[in-house]
């Protein structure tokens, strides 16, 4: 199955399980038999990739917009001095209600801004939420508005349908097709894009790769963990994946390991650039320490843990190692469904006196933790680039990690911490005792963090930005 142009949208609807989009992206009710048919062909369907396409037009497509007339493709940037104008694509950004969701990709984004060769819109899609959902987290999603601007940036929060259980294999056709009508909007309204900038491979990345093969523009797709380290283990998720990166026009990873996995499964090398995710060094800085651990309440020896309560994050073995650190208070910063299970393992364990949850928390109420805490522990089983590490260690507080993907690049010095020896309860008690012995100074700890500015990542982005678009005989 090919994405659907929008002419085509007009005459034919799309099936998905349980009902059918009409051209104004509502669902109507099918019957059983004719849902379940058509839902297993629409999963099983041949990837819009391995189809024909028509081919790239030679020359730019001048099109007459209602308040003006634009062009897409190569020659789309007229002026050598202007600024290249990115469209930003991805589920993971904030947003009104979620201000923390995806803040790393707003931040390399707003420092990109900052060097003021590129300008950018944000195409930031949200799950759809029909009304009466009985779970809190999902009816919040209804709130979320249209449209918002974030400073300075102007975003779109477009609605795509996430399905249960078969959601995996059909959310990039549905992501693809709300982020398609807004973008022939904003191009009908006038809008400038030079490229694509895609964070998160699937399924952000293989909707955006049909985005930019629809309306002819280059396209880059950021490869940030789980999207490479753990979803290619399904084999469509998997072809999808190696198809996007065939047809995008760069890819970054943000670390060495996600590189290699990216080549392990046959992407060539030359076409991946490691950029690491770099740490604000004003958001996140030493504070007084005595006067945050009295407004926390804490005193003594204090570890920390931040990141989503899943069970991947590893959340519930720094929990069972706090049980044999009999000294140790534990905070716990994050939201997820798992926090009613770490709650009653808490309470069978008998230390829900030493451990706090603080729920889900701005950088400044995080920058209050990191300072409070002696060292941070992330347990988790996969990570790409772990941004708490470095939040933390730009606070001075030393890091323990699990020794996973990229998480070896970010703690290689003894001056940020030290890599467990397992992740498991034993490896977590071990690594604290051998921290807590040789503890770094937390002003060397600051040093180590400052390596980690963001000028290198905005600085290789342009670099790439320059090159795709110079392939496509525009200079910058």
């Amino acid at each position: 199955m090919r994405p659907i142009r929008e002419s085509r949208i007009e005459k034919r609807k799309l099936t998905v399980m349980g009902g059918v989009f009409n051209s104004r992206g509502a669902i109507q009710q099918m019957p059983q038999s004719v849902h379940q048919t058509s839902a297993e062909g629409f999963v099983n369907s041949v990837s819009p990739y391995s189809m024909r396409r028509r081919a790239p037009p030679k020359m730019a497509k001048i099109i007459r917009g209602p308040i003006g007339t634009f062009c897409t493709g190569p020659l789309n940037m007229l002026d050598p001095s202007s600024k290249i104008s990115i469209l930003t694509t991805t589920t993971l950004f904030p947003n009104s209600l979620q201000p923390a969701h995806g803040i790393f990709v707003e931040t390399r984004l707003r420092r990109l801004l900052e060097d003021g060769k590129v300008r950018a819109r944000v195409l930031a899609p949200v799950p759809w939420a029909p009304p009466g959902l009985p779970d809190p987290e999902r009816r919040q999603l209804r709130r979320i508005p249209d449209f918002e601007q974030r400073n300075g940036l102007e975003v779109d929060h477009p609605r795509y349908v996430v399905i249960p259980k078969i959601g995996m294999n059909l959310t990039p056709h549905t992501l693809y097709h709300a982020m398609r009508r807004r973008l022939a909007r904003l191009l009908d309204g006038g809008a400038k894009i030079d490229l694509i900038d895609a964070h998160y491979f699937y399924p952000d990345g293989v909707a955006a790769a049909w985005l930019g093969q629809e309306f002819n523009l280059p396209v880059v797709i950021t490869a940030r963990g789980t999207d490479i380290n753990l979803i290619p283990e399904f084999p469509r998720p998997r072809r999808l994946i190696l198809e996007a990166a065939q047809k995008a026009a760069a890819l970054i990873t943000v670390c060495q390991a996600l590189k290699d996995q990216l080549m392990e499964m046959g992407v060539p090398a030359s076409k991946i650039t490691v950029l690491r995710n770099g740490v604000d060094l004003q958001a996140f800085q030493p504070k007084d320490r005595s006067a945050l651990r009295a407004k926390l309440g804490v005193s003594g020896f204090v570890l920390a843990s931040v990141g989503l309560l899943i069970e991947r994050k590893g959340h519930h073995l720094v929990i069972e190692a706090i049980g044999h650190v009999p000294d140790a208070t534990l905070l716990i910063a994050g939201s997820g469904p798992d926090r009613p299970q770490l709650e009653e393992l808490c309470t069978r364990l008998g230390v829900s006196d030493r451990v706090r949850f603080l729920g889900s928390m701005d950088q400044n109420a995080l920058c209050d933790v990191y300072n409070s805490a002696d060292a941070l522990v992330l347990a988790s089983s996969r990570e790409g680039w772990a941004n708490v590490l470095l939040e933390a260690m730009a606070c001075g507080t030393p890091v323990l990690g699990s020794a996973v993907w990229g998480t070896p690049e970010v703690i290689a010095s003894p001056e940020a911490g030290l890599l467990l020896e397992s992740r498991d309860v034993k490896g977590i008690v071990a690594g604290i005792a051998q921290l807590r012995q040789a503890m770094p100074l937390r002003t060397a700890t600051r040093r180590y963090a400052e390596q980690f500015g963001w000028q290198p990542t905005t600085d290789g982005q342009i670099v790439l930005f320059q090159s795709m678009l110079k392939e496509r005989g525009v200079s910058r």
